[in-house]
């Protein structure tokens, strides 16, 4: 069995070693420099670990996982396009550094890319990869989509924010994990679990990272703590906020989200008041569990031995380990 840091090292030696065409260099130079501005690499590293549970080697699914790496990079250029982001992980973004018509042409041809290196894998699972591979991409897409149309609603339920947020960030942790056990011949039962697990543990992750938007503290959060309120973020706290507000606090919500000039400090400050009086922090959080629950359940049922597991148990607790 690998251990985690093993399987990074795999995974960086693959990276070192992807070849993108030389000409045009103002295509493939942002590809390169998008895939190495680093990152956790948790997606192609999901893909390494679910062929080690189930047995098999992981360097089989190298292909595998850098088609998911390459993807996951291409919806990072498109999406820092569409919000209009100047930093991704400190740099500039890619549209920020050359321009906006060579990041969307990139984008695309990572995506041409990402296909490339799924056609290197076994061809005897060619099929089935490829099926799983297209229907998470096509999902990520959907989910950015509605992400993107919840700016403009104000009608937005949380059942339509837990499907925005499994389509945009869940299913291509699931997508992943199933692309390793299409690799290592699992059973069909056996895929389809831990592709529902790693959709379950998105969907946690994500909802955590609502709420450390909110409650973490600003010292670890890497990020502006208030952000998403801010930007009027449609997340499962306001949402929740919005469902179970009284009419004071209803007021208040809508003041502070309609307001167009507004005091940053002051804003969250009062929003956040307004989680606070009506506990959305411990609902969000138990929702969070819940999902969390439902992955670890699904686990369960996977047909490998405790030990295999042991892996892709541990890194989703480091996941799910960051401070509130």
């Amino acid at each position: 069995m690998s251990s985690i840091l093993q399987l990074q090292e795999i995974l960086e030696t693959a990276i070192k070693n992807l070849k993108f065409p030389e000409n045009p260099k103002q295509l493939y130079d942002p590809i390169t420099y998008i895939i190495n501005l680093g990152g956790k690499r948790i997606r192609p590293l999901l893909v390494l670990m679910s062929t080690e549970l189930f047995g098999k080697n992981p360097n089989d699914a190298v292909h595998a996982a850098m088609a998911i790496e390459v993807f996951h990079n291409f919806t990072l250029v498109h999406d820092d396009i569409m919000d209009n982001a100047p930093l991704r992980r400190g740099k500039a973004t890619v549209h920020e550094k050359w321009s906006t018509n060579t990041a969307i042409l990139s984008g695309d041809v990572m995506m041409v890319e990402a296909n490339k290196n799924l056609a290197k894998i076994n061809p005897i699972f060619l099929k089935n990869a490829l099926d799983t591979f297209n229907a998470t991409a096509q999902g990520v897409c959907e989910g950015q989509q509605l992400d993107m149309e919840f700016e403009e609603r104000d009608d937005v339920t949380i059942d339509e924010y837990i499907n925005m947020i499994r389509l945009k960030t869940a299913v291509l942790l699931g997508g992943a994990l199933k692309l390793g056990a299409i690799i290592a011949e699992a059973s069909e039962r056996d895929a389809d679990l831990i592709y529902q697990f790693g959709e379950n543990i998105g969907i946690a992750f994500q909802l955590q990272d609502d709420i450390l938007d909110v409650y973490a503290d600003p010292e670890k959060f890497g990020k502006q703590v208030g952000g998403d309120i801010i930007a009027n973020k449609k997340t499962f706290l306001l949402l929740k906020a919005f469902e179970l507000a009284d009419r004071e606090n209803l007021h208040s919500l809508q003041t502070w989200t309609e307001c167009e000039a507004f005091d940053v400090k002051e804003k969250v400050e009062a929003i956040k008041q307004v989680y606070d009086v009506l506990d959305i922090q411990n609902i969000a959080k138990e929702t969070m569990d819940n999902y969390m629950n439902k992955a670890l359940a699904l686990m369960e049922l996977i047909n490998v031995s405790e030990e295999a597991k042991a892996n892709i148990l541990d890194l989703t607790k480091q996941l799910m380990a960051r401070q509130f």
